[in-house]
């Protein structure tokens, strides 16, 4: 039997991380059982299902890499994919279990007749769930419009849909949909109900409103696709080896509902940004600087001397920060110092380092041996350091250390010899004579 699962949202103008979680999960399920994956459009709410809305969501689902096999901008035979597209099919249906004896009106609804025997569940998660619908239920409101119960079951089963995956806040529903699936005398499909998403402070399923919610919040914010799409993989599933940088290609291979727990998943945005960061920094050099510069463009930082595309530059220092940036929006603090020269020393740093020692000395030292050096790359420099160090007896962070703080104003940042090299010998040098001409004062 080829695997048919269905992600079937409503487009409110949001994306939420829970939703997002949701279609991963099937997406990752269609594709490891070579499958069909198909994205349904629950869009019944006329006020808030607007064009706007839907293109959020289909640009958040691109965003992530969540490709569909069918539906809207697709196609596929078993279509409309529109929920208000299918009135008619879900007439039809109405018609046959009012043909059958199991639906009737009462106070201008229509109710379905449940059969009062105990629905069991083998659920994908959950294990083995039974639940008995003691009490008629509505399936056509008042006003004419099908519930969610009945036209979630009509769509399922004219669709094929073999496995639905979907969140644990739905499971309570599904006695009601197998009733439905037997009145029409269809098997219903397997089911599986993966765990919510609590927030990430204090008790309570996360909703749109909490902090990191929104999945364009991380497209707004230029975290790395693959990286969020990594991330929700892991809420609430986890593979056999407990790895958690994971290409497409291997949560596809790896991803299996045997693996998804059934206890809640907390969100952490610091494990997101963790995982964010480690993209960021595997990313190939063209690719990383396609995305910096972008960026800094869209934050409005630009510096007269780097502005044209052809200046290497700035693409040396974007690519010596690379490996130590968590983040892409922290690109501009982390980078200003190679672009101006009357950057601020940092307080701290300059506790930490003028109070030990004699660091102003040592920058004077570094000055005049390194005034001498041809050929400006790490390994002289390294060399000039070291010779340094053994000549006075000192350790090499005694020159490190403060000339650090000498050409950026902190104590932290890319490795030190690269970082000279990229700022090369003129701007180094002319730096440090102004440290040793006017070092910082420790306040405090």
């Amino acid at each position: 039997m080829s695997i048919r699962v269905r992600f079937a949202p409503s487009p409110t103008g949001f994306f939420h991380i829970g939703s997002a979680r949701t279609a991963l999960f099937n997406w990752l399920y269609a594709r490891h059982h070579g499958g069909k994956f198909i994205l349904r459009i629950e869009d019944t709410d006329r006020e808030r299902n607007t064009d706007d809305a839907l293109r959020v969501l289909l640009e958040g689902m691109r965003w992530l890499g969540l490709d569909w096999d069918e539906g809207p901008e697709a196609g596929g035979e078993y279509g409309p994919y529109f929920q208000s597209e299918r009135n008619a099919i879900y007439d039809k249906h109405l018609q046959i279990l009012r043909d059958k004896g199991l639906a009737y009106d009462h106070e201008g609804a229509v109710f379905f007749k449940v059969s009062g025997e105990p629905q069991v569940i083998n659920d994908l998660v959950r294990g083995r769930v039974e639940r008995k619908e003691e009490k008629d239920f509505v399936i056509y409101r008042s006003n004419g419009t099908p519930v969610f119960h009945f036209v979630n079951v009509v769509d399922d089963m004219t669709m094929g849909i073999t496995d639905v995956i979907r969140g644990e806040d739905h499971l309570s529903n599904t006695s009601k949909h197998c009733e439905l699936f037997k009145a029409f005398g269809v098997e219903p499909p397997r089911f599986g109900h993966i765990p919510l998403i609590l927030k990430q402070q204090g008790p309570g399923k996360m909703s749109k409103r909490d902090a990191g919610a929104l999945i364009e919040e991380y497209d707004h914010r230029h975290f790395i696709p693959a990286a969020v799409r990594n991330y929700l993989a892991l809420l609430g599933w986890s593979p056999k080896d407990n790895r958690e940088i994971l290409s497409a290609e291997e949560l596809v291979s790896l991803f299996d509902l045997g693996g998804v727990t059934k206890n809640n998943a907390k969100f952490d945005e610091r494990k997101l940004s963790f995982i964010n960061a480690q993209y960021l920094h595997a990313l190939p050099a063209d690719e990383y600087l396609q995305l910096a510069r972008s960026y800094l463009q869209k934050a409005n930082w630009s510096d007269e001397a780097t502005r044209s595309p052809e200046n290497q530059y700035l693409d040396q220092v974007l690519l010596l920060c690379q490996e130590k940036l968590h983040a892409v929006d922290s690109i501009p603090a982390f980078i200003d110092y190679f672009f101006v020269f009357d950057y601020q020393y940092a307080p701290k740093a300059v506790k930490k380092i003028m109070k030990k020692g004699d660091p102003v000395q040592r920058v004077r030292e570094f000055v005049e041996a390194a005034s001498q050096i041809e050929t400006w790359n790490e390994a002289e420099l390294e060399k000039c350091i070291t010779t340094l160090a053994e000549t006075h007896e000192v350790g090499t962070g005694e020159y490190i250390h403060p000339c650090r703080l000498g050409v950026s104003g902190t104590n932290a940042g890319p490795g030190f010899y690269g970082l000279l090299v990229v700022l090369g010998k003129d701007r180094t040098l002319e730096r440090l004579q102004r440290f040793v001409e006017n070092p910082p004062s420790v306040v405090g």
